[in-house]
């Protein structure tokens, strides 16, 4: 029997995916074995244990009648490699039939956490499902390396910034793995120091009340406000720009935020610079367009007052209250 062969045998670690393709091509082109145009009668597809041979038929861009050349064989190489479902692809011609041998990637078949109790199974399994990585999903690699840094972003989240994370990859059954996932928490991060750089109107210690997050204290042990969180400084930078805004200090500004960790992971430090701006004072209030009330009360109704510091506060209320609006 006359046989053909397109042997490719291909490492995804050391080529890139995207490289795949052209390997392929220009393999066939300095083949000895490259054949003579046929038209497809068969296609026959081996090698697979999850993936239907209709999936593997889908991805490949021959069909059953059309003329095939090396040119072809090579764009079907490389297609079926862009799905990443497989390792390796070999295609073989046998007279009239086209015969695709694969060798599939392994999926994953089961994901569990050992060590963690800062966060349930569900809650981890739900952070990797969001970025892909999930039971029944393709597996390579570099999906543990995904995997590890979104689990260490999720305890970030709580402070916990010495969280260490080992991962054992276990072949199964049906060419799947299993991924468990060693978790070490380690101690909460703790904040040690909140510095506010560049106030003049207001003592470092009176605008430091007006945050949430704070040094170890007695209630600290409760509230645990003492621990680092980006959203709670997020709110707190907030509270503090309205505080200033309120204030008459229109054009106040947080020029930077410095968060820094110490080597051994266990003490934050936040320094925030601000830049307070000229304090402004009203010193008209005009009505304008179709007035359907006397000015006299609609005056009544506001409570921005001529002469009065600027507050955005009073300004949101006299808008709501207003009638115009």
């Amino acid at each position: 029997m006359n046989v053909s062969y397109w042997n490719i045998k291909i490492v995804s670690k050391i080529l890139p995916r995207s490289l795949i393709g052209i390997f392929s091509f220009l393999f066939l082109l300095s083949s000895a074995n490259a054949i003579e145009p046929f038209t497809v009668k068969e296609i026959r597809v081996e090698g697979i244990q999850r993936t239907e041979t209709s999936t593997v038929l889908t991805y490949l861009p021959i069909k059953v009648g059309e003329q095939v050349n090396d040119e072809k064989i090579a764009a079907a190489v490389k297609a079926l490699f862009a799905t990443g479902f497989f390792k390796d692809v070999r295609l073989e011609a046998e007279k009239e039939t086209i015969v695709v041998i694969v060798d599939e990637r392994p999926a994953i078949g089961q994901i569990d956490f050992t060590g963690n109790k800062e966060f349930d199974k569900d809650q981890l399994r739900t952070g990797l499902k969001q970025i892909g990585i999930s039971e029944s999903r393709i597996y390579d690699r570099a999906l543990v390396d995904r995997a590890e840094q979104e689990l260490k972003r999720q305890y970030l989240s709580r402070g916990k910034y010495g969280t260490t994370i080992s991962t054992t990859v276990t072949p199964l059954e049906r060419n799947r793995v299993s991924l468990n996932f060693a978790i070490n928490e380690g101690d909460v991060s703790k904040i040690r120091q909140v510095r506010i750089l560049g106030n003049q109107a207001f003592t470092e210690k009176q605008l430091l009340n007006l945050f949430v997050l704070r040094t170890p204290g007695i209630l600290t042990f409760i509230s645990k406000n003492d621990q680092y969180s980006k959203q709670k400084l997020t709110a707190d930078l907030e509270t503090l720009r309205s505080f200033y805004l309120d204030r008459g200090y229109l054009e106040f500004n947080i020029d930077s935020t410095q968060v820094s960790i110490s080597s051994d992971k266990k003490d934050i430090f936040i320094t925030v610079s601000i830049n307070e701006g000229p304090r402004y004072i009203v010193s008209d209030v005009k009505f304008a367009g179709e007035l359907l009330v006397p000015e006299i009360e609609l005056r009544s109704l506001i409570s921005v007052k001529n002469g009065e510091v600027f507050s955005r506060e009073k300004m949101v209320e006299s808008t709501i209250e207003s009638p115009i609006a």
